[in-house]
């Protein structure tokens, strides 16, 4: 993104500053818009209110005011989260209309269509999210003194940068093309927001299941989505899920929506961290354990110098290379095999499994698979789905996230 025309503050990366979503700066927009449409002169300020019932204070740019139409933006400020539209316009165009004295909402340029279904949205609407799209609206309401229009008024959101914006995001996977979606459930955007990975997570598989995908495939980062594309090419783009560090949050989900099958695709750090049982697998909330490391490769035959050497290993990736250079690849074969049982344990073989761990060129050094064992009611007749569901607000409280992309 090039450098933003109008200053918003430097992001912290450790910092704890919150922003605002697209969908408040959305309303505040459309808000200041339908005033200045009233009033026949841009406004100052605009304060909007937040689904939280909170308040908050804008200073609306890039005015253009006519008789019958006013157009506005509002800087996006993501606080100290690394949200790919900090920094971007959030405008709105607010215009008198021929017809029922209603107010209409639109999205226009930078705002994506949605053309799939599985998302709670309206295929061929404008990706405006249910709760955004009410802030919007009331907002604006606010702006008409809170009585019913007089007039029909038709508003319509606009992110002149929308479009590229949207490459960086889950968007075009999700069959939402053209540009951003307009989302906030609080209306504020908390610093390295794991609850917003998350839920993109749960919506992802929720979208492949939406669409008759039997098979979904998990990948922990970009470049092993990519990879696992290479590995799958029979499967549409929407089987293709990066989970970041939320795999347990993934097969939940895929077994909760009735898929079939999943595939665990992985690199090496992430895929020891399953290995050891870690479903959240947070770079520093579950430290690589050399020493279970060391013992799987003494447990696959490596010497005794060898194992020495893994003992001391600096990292996931450094152990993989000593593997490679005394040719123990059987290591991480078992390795991979550890990590498909861990899964099928956590969603206790309610499902077909398979888990490939790759290298960093994509190539496959480990590839096991397993069947279903067992049906999703669990013994003493709890479905196994409210079991699992059970432990969701401790995958709520994730620490924050710094490596989500591999």
């Amino acid at each position: 993104m090039p450098n933003p025309p109008y200053p918003v503050p430097p992001r912290n990366r450790k910092g704890t500053r919150t922003g605002y979503t697209t969908g408040t700066c959305a309303s505040a927009a459309a808000k200041a818009a339908t005033l200045a449409l009233r009033q026949g002169r841009p406004v100052e300020t605009v304060s909007v209110t937040l689904p939280i019932g909170i308040e908050a204070t804008f200073t609306p740019v890039e005015w253009q005011v006519s008789n019958d139409e006013a157009y506005c933006c509002i800087v996006k400020d993501a606080g100290d989260d690394p949200d790919v539209t900090h920094g971007a316009l959030v405008c709105a165009r607010a215009r008198r209309r021929v017809g029922e004295a209603t107010i209409g909402l639109e999205g226009g340029v930078g705002v994506g269509r949605v053309t799939l279904p599985g998302l709670g949205l309206e295929v061929g609407g404008p990706a405006i999210n249910p709760v955004p799209r009410r802030q919007i609206l009331e907002n604006v309401a606010d702006a008409l003194g809170g009585a019913a229009p007089t007039t029909a008024l038709e508003v319509i959101i606009e992110v002149p940068e929308g479009e590229q914006l949207a490459k960086r995001t889950l968007n075009p996977r999700l069959g939402i093309v053209g540009g951003i979606s307009i989302l906030g459930t609080t209306g504020l955007v908390y610093p390295y927001s794991t609850a917003a990975w998350r839920a993109s997570v749960i919506q992802a598989v929720e979208m492949a299941a939406a669409n008759s995908v039997d098979k979904v495939v998990l990948a922990t980062g970009g470049r092993s989505e990519r990879f696992a594309m290479s590995l799958f090419p029979e499967l549409p783009k929407v089987a293709f899920v990066e989970v970041s560090v939320f795999t347990g949050d993934g097969l939940k989900t895929c077994l909760r929506c009735g898929v079939k099958s999943a595939v665990f695709v992985a690199m090496i750090g992430k895929l020891v961290k399953t290995a050891q049982g870690h479903f959240t697998t947070h770079v520093a909330g579950n430290q690589v354990d050399m020493n279970f490391l060391a013992g799987v490769a003494a447990a696959c035959g490596a010497s005794v110098s060898v194992v020495a050497q893994m003992h001391s290993a600096n990292t996931a990736r450094h152990y993989m290379e000593i593997c490679l250079a005394n040719g123990l690849e059987r290591v991480l074969q078992r390795l991979t095999e550890i990590a498909l049982d861990r899964c099928a344990e956590f969603i206790e073989g309610r499902m077909d499994m398979e888990m490939a761990l790759i290298d960093f060129e994509g190539g496959v050094l480990g590839r096991a698979a397993r069947p279903r064992i067992a049906d999703a009611q669990a013994e003493g007749g709890e479905p196994f789905i409210q079991r699992l569901a059970k432990s969701d607000e401790e995958l709520r409280d994730t620490p924050e996230v710094d490596e989500f992309e591999e």
